[in-house]
Parts: C-alpha cells; structure tokens; sequence
C-alpha cells in the first residue's frame, strides 16, 4: 500500500522558513514514492499564481518553484477556494495543474484510511 500524504501550508512569504519546511517535506514525501496532496491556504495561496514562488527566496532552501512544480508533476496540488477568494485570485490565474477545492474536499481526503495529515 502506498503512503499517503496530505500537507496543508497555511504561510507564506509572511513566515519563509514554515513555508519552504511545508514544500520540502511534501516534494520530499514525493520523491520517497508517497501519494502527496498538497493544500494552498492562507498567504501560501500565492504560489498557485505565476511567479510568486519563482520570487521567493530564503537561505539554504531549495528554490521554492522547483519544490512547487516537483508536487504539480507528482501529486496534487489545491488552493482553498476561500483564501483564494479573500486575494482576488481566480481560477484563470492559477498555474496549470492547480484546483480550486473548499473544506469539504480537505476533510475528505484527511479521514482517507491511512492518510498521514501534516500542517505548516
């Protein structure tokens, strides 16, 4: 049975290192043969828009949009429709790969048997 991983990140820019932690872990989980679902919320919703990811920047870390597209091209990647919607960012904004999903989806995935749930 593959393990199964959901990582919800809540920071952004706001709090660099929490963040970079969060798509490390889930790139890493990634690359290790885990299923990865990972949640955009708050200021990390953000990095579901061109070029945001692409300038963050934070010592010893690896480039932030390489993390972001190694989890676009392995697993899935959801920006809350709610944190969205409080930026003004809409579906036509987002990078190819990115769904819009509110709480319900969250939850359903979470109670999955044998999902590992982490949030940063």
């Amino acid at each position: 049975m593959t393990q199964r991983l959901v990582v919800k990140v809540t920071a952004g820019a706001d709090a660099p290192e929490r963040c970079a932690q969060a798509f490390t872990v889930a790139a890493v989980a990634l690359a290790a043969g885990a299923e990865v679902s990972m949640w955009l919320t708050g200021e990390a919703s953000w990095f579901a828009v061109p070029g945001k990811a692409e300038a963050f920047e934070l010592a010893h870390s690896g480039p932030l949009y390489e993390l972001r597209d190694a989890i676009l091209a392995g697993g899935h990647l959801s920006l809350c429709t709610q944190c969205a919607a409080r930026r003004g960012i809409e579906e036509a904004d987002l990078l190819p790969g990115v769904r819009l999903a509110g709480a319900a989806a969250f939850v359903d995935e979470v109670l999955g048997e044998g999902v590992q749930a982490l949030v940063y």
